[in-house]
């Protein structure tokens, strides 16, 4: 009796969760769709991201910045101590366009992460209305920024992020990817986001538009000086004090994330831990939990019989459509979300990586700088 009974529940759960995600990514509005109308008058923006060691990629990714068809802009460039050509790309734009500005950082200021010091100096120096934070390698589609003001005007937000379309690369990348998507949202329910009655948050560190005066009042990134998933924490942040959403920016944000596996495992590690905020049972719980829930129906279909094994199958199924139907509406290959088992495994060798190396190495490094757990600990928010 014991095995149907558990069989029942795994299914009962793995319907519960199709509901939920299917019901809630669906109520989730994508950028690309977003009415452009413009508002009474359009604010001014400042667009500011941190760049170090950059110069493989930036200077494709600024282009499409630049190319935006937003009639108030101002850019802000912080070279974050970049060892290589970074800082002389930046300042040749900053020549060819009066709208953009580059400030050089020689040295990063104690007690601070390298990019939020950098994103934090600035802010500034921003004079918009809204302040949008990105990243040293994203694209944007031309009409990207009109449609996000034009709806944060309208609905009267404080934060908008979005979602960015990550370019897969290899096949087992873009399964990663996919299953990284569909934990993002079985974690933090971005569609909750707007509820101010949930304790749902988020945001992306390749969109996130904040309105300025909120932004300032709450401390600006002081409050996330060393929280290596700033960009998250920002959202939460900026619910606290205001009005917050996020929506899907596939079409018109995208980003080729990492080339390949190892790079996004050694890219994970060092945040990865700190989601959970350095707490290993959960870290340790969470993975259980996928063992029980992702792993064992898939090994119960061959080790039970009868009705325990046509309900362990049918939670498998539940789970692969789970996984392909995320995937389809983010933007990503529906089959790549269809083998979730396959890059569940990898996301928990990085869960289980970020929490050992974490704790072995007392703390995380990140782009050269060494930055101790106690210190790290002690950012909560």
């Amino acid at each position: 009796m014991l095995p149907i009974t558990l069989a029942v529940l795994t299914l009962m759960l793995w319907l519960g969760a199709a509901w939920d995600v299917g019901r809630g990514i669906r109520r989730m509005r994508r950028l690309a769709t977003l009415d452009a109308s413009p508002p009474t008058s359009w604010p001014r923006v400042t667009i500011i991201f941190a760049a170090r060691n950059e110069a493989a990629t930036i200077a494709n990714a600024v282009s499409t910045m630049l190319a935006l068809d937003y009639p108030d802009l101002e850019f802000i460039a912080v070279n974050d101590r970049s060892e290589d050509t970074t800082g002389d790309l930046l300042d040749e734009f900053a020549t060819r366009d009066a709208r953009f500005r580059v400030e050089h950082l020689p040295a990063l200021r104690p007690g601070w992460l390298g990019k939020n010091h950098a994103l934090h100096r600035g802010a500034q120096r921003a004079t918009g209305r809204w302040i949008l934070f990105t990243d040293a390698d994203i694209h944007f589609a031309p009409d990207a920024l009109r449609r996000a003001v034009a709806y944060a005007e309208a609905q009267r937000l404080d934060h908008l992020a979005a979602v960015p379309q990550l370019h897969e690369g290899n096949a087992l990348l873009g399964i990663c990817v996919s299953t990284f998507g569909l934990l993002f949202s079985l974690f933090l329910r971005p569609w909750e986001i707007p509820n101010p009655r949930s304790a749902s948050h988020g945001g992306v560190g390749a969109f996130n538009l904040v309105r300025t005066s909120l932004y300032r009042r709450l401390g600006g990134h002081a409050p996330l000086r060393l929280r290596p998933d700033d960009d998250i924490k920002l959202g939460k942040l900026m619910k606290g004090g205001g009005r917050s959403e996020l929506v899907l920016g596939a079409d018109v944000v995208s980003v080729a994330w990492y080339p390949n596996v190892r790079e996004l495992v050694r890219g994970l590690t060092k945040n990865t831990f700190a989601g959970v905020d350095y707490r290993a049972w959960m870290v340790l719980g969470g993975v259980a939990a996928h063992v029980i829930f992702f792993f064992w129906p898939l090994g119960a279909v061959f080790a039970t019989q009868g009705w325990a094994r046509a309900c362990y199958a049918a939670a498998v199924l539940v789970m692969l459509l789970v996984g392909a139907d995320h995937a389809r509406f983010a933007g990503q290959r529906a089959w790549h979300g269809a083998l979730l088992p396959v890059g569940l495994a990898v996301m928990d060798y990085i869960l289980l990586r970020s929490m050992f190396v974490t704790l072995w190495q007392r703390g995380i490094t990140w782009r050269g700088t060494h930055y101790p757990l106690r210190e790290l600990r002690q950012n909560r928010l």
